[in-house]
């Protein structure tokens, strides 16, 4: 087998997928609009807020000491756990994102983007000591790749494997590649090594197991990898989307490859990122936001729900069903992903937030919150197939609650707030930021971390921007 060399020419002659979205990916970082770098700015104070709050977690706290573990280095900052080398840093800030469950989401592709590719871009920058606009512009890469490759393969792909695990890797390959500065050719390598070792499944589901934080931050670590041996000259598969054993044939069953190329360049993925208000999986935040919005309606308290409600019938779409259909949680982790248990808690008590999924709520008998156990009773929730048609373009729902007079009410939603159809403004992203990391961090540091975000858009050196958020409790 006979691999191209390396050197420094500026495209590359493959007419494939993988070579037209290196190409791109490696020449767009000094050229994106302003609009864009907003984007990925809103992106990071969302992320961040996430992960620092995550970041205190048991899971994470494993993870820190872990990558910790992988040697002592001064290159990046693991969030609340000190410094370690940029590999490290992001797969320990990957698995702290997503562990609460309110880090971004893109409907189309099914990706939770800043989980695993700002952590990967911001070890290198730091590691680097690169701008803040460059870090911005890295983000906003990593999401086009990590978008539109998982477009590519949605929904079929969805079926076993976790984009966030699978997809957002390629985009964790690309943010480290633009900040490595990477020649297109170096970039299809990076694309190639990260499309080998995408991975994540579903399975952990099964056992509400902790694999989910992992995947991004393998991601991140893997992303970081890819991008650094890419630059040392380490080869990879020239089409690793496209080819006959490439990702789109291994890892689905339909897959449409003009999802990455059409608009390639013009039109940027991030610009259709989406926010979530709800501590929970974003296949219940329709359903959710229709039964707060009834409760608000009625100004129903929690006793009026108690004594009216009769029933409340749920229906969602075929892939999001596969995710939420747990009728009986057990943990706070298999709440978050019940449909039945975030609908009850929200008609209920009006917000699903962290709170809805205290430990206490929940045993092996299962929910144990007398309330909430006695409306899940009244709760079903099934596949429609009108809904299911119009997934992955919309996350629709619909919610009809009869009352014990015999009357209905029924609405249907088919994008959550916080996506681009139904969007919330940054005023609302730096409250959900204050509520998250304020109990945690306390006020004094919660707006130092807002000030660090702030200050990021002329921020010369990224390192000593963030350096103050290590603080070490491992």
């Amino acid at each position: 087998m006979t691999f191209p060399s390396f050197d420094n020419q500026r495209t590359i002659a493959v007419p494939s997928v993988t070579g037209e979205l290196a190409n791109v990916l490696a020449s767009s970082s000094s050229q994106l609009p302003d609009a864009v770098l907003g984007h990925a700015h809103r992106a990071l104070l969302d992320w961040l807020g996430s992960a620092l709050a995550g970041a205190r977690e048991p899971q994470a706290r494993m993870a820190q000491r872990v990558a910790l573990g992988f040697g002592a280095s001064d290159e990046a900052t693991l969030l609340g756990a000190g410094r370690g080398s940029a590999p490290a840093a992001a797969f320990a800030n990957g698995v702290a994102s997503h562990i609460l469950e309110l880090d971004d989401i893109h409907k189309g592709s099914t990706v939770h983007a800043a989980a695993p590719i700002i952590p990967a871009a911001l070890a290198v920058a730091e590691r680097e000591r690169l701008t803040g606009r460059a870090l911005l512009a890295a983000i906003a890469i990593g999401y086009e790749a990590a978008f539109r490759i998982g477009e590519a393969v949605n929904p079929s792909h969805y079926r076993y494997w976790h984009p966030t695990g699978t997809a957002a890797t390629f985009g964790a390959a690309a943010a480290a590649g633009s900040l490595l500065r990477l020649t297109p050719l170096e970039m299809r390598h990076a694309l190639g090594s990260a499309g080998t070792q995408a991975a994540g499944l579903w399975e952990f589901n099964a056992d509400g197991a902790m694999s989910k934080h992992l995947h991004p931050g393998k991601a991140a670590l893997n992303g970081v990898l890819s991008a650094d041996l890419a630059k040392a000259g380490f080869t990879s598969a020239s089409r690793i989307l496209e080819g006959e054993r490439g990702f789109f044939r291994a890892m689905s069953v339909t897959h449409d490859p003009s999802r990455v190329t059409d608009g390639l360049g013009t039109q940027w993925k991030i610009g259709e990122n989406g926010y979530k208000l709800h501590a929970c999986c974003g296949h219940t935040h329709s359903a959710i936001d229709l039964v707060l919005a009834l409760r608000a309606a009625r100004g129903w308290s929690a006793a009026d729900v108690r004594a009216q409600v009769a029933a409340i019938d749920v229906e969602t779409y075929d892939a999001g069903f596969a995710i939420v259909r747990e009728m009986h949680p057990r943990s706070p982790y298999q709440g978050k992903f019940s449909m039945a248990y975030c609908v009850a808690a929200g008609l209920l008590e009006g917000r699903v937030d962290l709170d809805q999924f205290s430990a206490d709520r929940f045993g092996t008998d299962g929910v144990r919150h007398p309330a909430i156990a006695t409306l899940l009773g009244r709760t079903r929730v099934r596949v429609a197939d009108d809904l299911s048609a119009r997934y992955p373009a919309a996350w629709p729902a619909r919610v009809t609650v009869t009352l014990v007079d015999g009357s209905r009410v029924s609405d249907t939603s088919d994008y959550p707030r916080g996506n681009p159809e139904n969007p919330v403004d940054t005023a609302e992203l730096r409250a959900k930021f204050v509520a998250l990391v304020a109990p945690r961090l306390g006020q004094p540091a919660t707006d130092a971390a807002l000030a660090a975000v702030d200050a990021l858009p002329e921020c010369d050196d990224v390192s000593q921007l963030f350096r103050t958020l290590g603080g070490n409790g491992v």
